[in-house]
């Protein structure tokens, strides 16, 4: 997460990030953002529009963190489809292509970022503690992906 090429992104004329929430910027199991992801979005935020887009269905987590962070979120998103994602780009008045879909999970985040038109990222999960259905998505995730994927593509997946 910390050696995304903010600079590519820019260049490529990305003006806001979709953040996934647990496992991208909060480990799943905790309501602390380590302090180094707190002061990469500070330093972030100065160049780009910042919104969080979970899945979590916990309103009341996605809400105390997205306060702690100050940051927008949205809660329930349902990715990989895209109402959450339109959402939050109304909320930013930018269009698909304006963004990057930045996110730990390749059947939500990657592929609704895609499906949406919008650059993606793809960072490792802060933890390693899953449930038993994030667990098999990232069995699966594992089989697709190559060995030799960096931890942070510096470029988008396709």
């Amino acid at each position: 997460m910390l050696d995304i090429d903010l600079e590519s992104l820019r260049r490529r004329g990305v003006k806001g990030l979709l953040l996934d929430l647990d496992d991208t910027l909060v480990p799943a199991d905790s309501s602390v953002a380590p302090d180094e992801i707190r002061d990469w979005l500070a330093r972030t935020g100065e160049t780009f529009e910042l919104h969080i887009v979970s899945n979590n269905r916990n309103r009341r987590r996605v809400a105390e963190l997205s306060e702690t962070l100050g940051l927008p979120g949205i809660y329930r998103a349902r990715k990989p489809f895209d109402r959450g994602f339109r959402q939050a780009l109304e909320r930013l008045g930018l269009a698909p292509a304006q963004v990057a879909v930045v996110g730990d999970q390749l059947f939500t985040d990657v592929l609704g970022g895609r499906w949406l038109g919008a650059s993606t990222v793809w960072v490792r999960p802060l933890s390693s503690e899953r449930i038993w259905l994030r667990r098999c998505m990232r069995l699966l995730e594992e089989s697709i992906l190559p060995p030799e994927l960096p931890m942070v593509p510096k470029e988008d997946i396709r």
